[in-house]
């Protein structure tokens, strides 16, 4: 049987998985919709959920509302009928499992479209502009951090600006000229950029987390996380970038999860504001993204970061973005 060996997220994937992944990554876009193997959260019955799917639970509306009100930074729903987090007033969120991953729980449209919003302003304007967050630009390019007009970036307690705001003309050196060529803020936002991490450095060349005190993961994020998922601490995240030209929050992607024996594996559609947590023996199986799906990003968000920013007006509807969080220690 082909089990993963050792429990290492890293091991290669059973083949009859990698044969899965080959599929889905040559994929054509009109056969995705006429796909039997690929389950879509979305339009799943949860009153009756095809074998070997069930409902292990489900998240409290009222508490998720107090959660994303405080996140946003709304205090009173006014809107007469209308939930002002976006669409219909927010009911109990279903929890799905999946027999042959144990530990997969699948929650459909967790975040609305306020929280992702919000979500994106923080992670791309603030966090993304913070040093200490390092991201896969690093290893290879001196990346100086833009601040406002008239302020020299040598001073002590200045604040970056967001990338999105400054020149897109910026030039970035190369550590080494001969490997790589200069690049500039528009080259990084549009095609550079692969991912940043918060808290906890994981280095992905080594595996490993650096030794020493890592940087504080940003605690709005991580009390909007501890609402819907109390059981984990957030203490690391990678926040990745794909493209809709990728074979790899925003487009439609499908997601891949190997079933506990290697014999098989899930293929997922997930939607901006799904969420898939995974415990247990799941956190060890091989998983990715073959592919992400263009011309799918809501329509709410491919505005974004709207129009304070012009020049980058848009960025959003050709992008997905994913914050996947970990928890790197025991709790006390």
């Amino acid at each position: 049987m082909a089990t993963i060996k050792g429990l290492n997220a890293h091991d290669r994937p059973p083949e009859k998985v990698r044969e899965v992944y080959k599929k889905y990554l040559r994929i054509k876009m009109p056969e995705i919709d006429q796909d039997p193997e690929i389950i879509d959260l979305e339009k799943l019955d949860v009153d009756n959920l095809p074998s070997p799917y069930a409902i292990s639970g489900s998240l409290d509306s009222a508490d998720l509302r107090l959660s994303f009100d405080e996140f946003v930074g709304v205090h009173k729903n006014s809107s007469g009928g209308k939930d002002h987090h976006g669409g219909g007033l927010i009911e109990d969120i279903p929890i799905l499992t999946h027999s042959k991953v144990t530990g997969l729980h699948m929650i459909p449209a967790l975040y609305p479209p306020t929280v992702q919003s919000k979500l994106l302003d923080l992670m791309l304007h603030r966090d993304l502009s913070n040093p200490e967050h390092q991201t896969n630009l690093h290893l290879h390019y001196d990346i100086e951090y833009p601040h406002a007009t008239g302020q020299s970036a040598d001073k002590q307690n200045e604040s970056p600006i967001s990338f999105f705001g400054a020149d897109p003309t910026t030039t970035f050196a190369p550590k080494d000229p001969h490997v790589h060529k200069p690049m500039t803020i528009q080259n990084m936002l549009d095609k550079k950029l692969r991912w940043i991490t918060f808290g906890g450095q994981y280095n992905w060349t080594t595996k490993v987390y650096p030794e020493g005190q890592p940087p504080p993961f940003p605690e709005d994020i991580a009390h909007l996380l501890r609402a819907s998922f109390p059981e984990t601490e957030a203490q690391a995240a990678i926040v990745n970038f794909y493209s809709a030209n990728d074979t790899f929050i925003g487009c439609d992607a499908l997601f891949m999860i190997s079933h506990d024996d290697g014999e098989g594996c899930e293929v997922i559609r997930l939607r901006s504001g799904d969420a898939v947590y995974m415990s247990g023996q799941s956190r060890f199986a091989w998983h990715g993204v073959p592919k992400i799906i263009p011309d799918t990003c809501p329509k709410w968000l491919c505005d974004w970061p709207g129009p304070g920013y012009p020049y980058w007006q848009g960025w959003m509807g050709r992008k997905r973005v994913n914050l996947n969080v970990r928890q790197m220690m025991e709790s006390n």
